[in-house]
């Protein structure tokens, strides 16, 4: 895995995790219009094009004023101008103020790119960024327990059980789970 600090672009062994582009915003729009993609958010309703379109603003808006946050997800060795499979980072989950001061690990996939490790694989790079770069001691990650598929990604990220909590808009229960650095061996990012 490796970072470019100035540029803020991480890749892995098949991915390339980088900061959003204007012109990401109908591929993200198309992601978040799927009602399958958005079953485990929130109250699991799909999002308009201006609301997904507003999400976008918001994730650069993070990266310019906390110096982390979500990246947009793409293949590596896909052409010129590869599709976006979605994204995954780290954020600060401000919906559910019980947690906090915490950071998140979260992604969200196209259908497409579901069941090929992609969400692990991005996670993993997220986590190193978080505890190698950055210093942090604990990231944690909020999952509707219906959610299966996240279960499992986050169990291949070694995290632990916290604390179940209730989403304050549907009031209902979410896993939080959670990881150490000092439980992690793959945290390093090498230059």
């Amino acid at each position: 895995m490796t970072l470019s600090a100035d540029s803020g672009v991480v890749e892995t062994e098949r991915l390339v995790l980088r900061r959003w582009r204007d012109d990401d915003a109908p591929e993200l729009a198309a992601i978040n219009a799927d009602r399958e993609v958005m079953r485990f958010i929130g109250a699991g309703t799909p999002l308009g094009r201006g609301l997904s379109d507003e999400l976008l603003r918001r994730f650069e808006s993070e990266w310019d004023d906390r110096g982390f946050g979500l990246w947009a997800v793409q293949e590596r060795d896909a052409g010129p101008r590869p599709p976006l499979l979605g994204f995954c980072g780290l954020t600060v989950p401000m919906f559910l103020p019980e947690v906090l001061p915490a950071v998140e690990v979260g992604w969200r996939l196209a259908r497409a790119a579901w069941g090929r490790g992609i969400a692990t694989e991005a996670a993993r790079a997220a986590l190193a960024f978080g505890f190698g770069e950055l210093g942090m001691r604990e990231i944690i990650a909020i999952v509707d327990p219906g959610n299966r598929r996240s279960l499992r990604v986050c169990a291949k990220l070694d995290m632990t059980e916290r604390p179940d909590r209730l989403h304050p808009g549907t009031r209902q229960r979410l896993k939080v789970l959670g990881v150490r650095s000092a439980e992690l061996q793959w945290t390093a990012i090498h230059h």
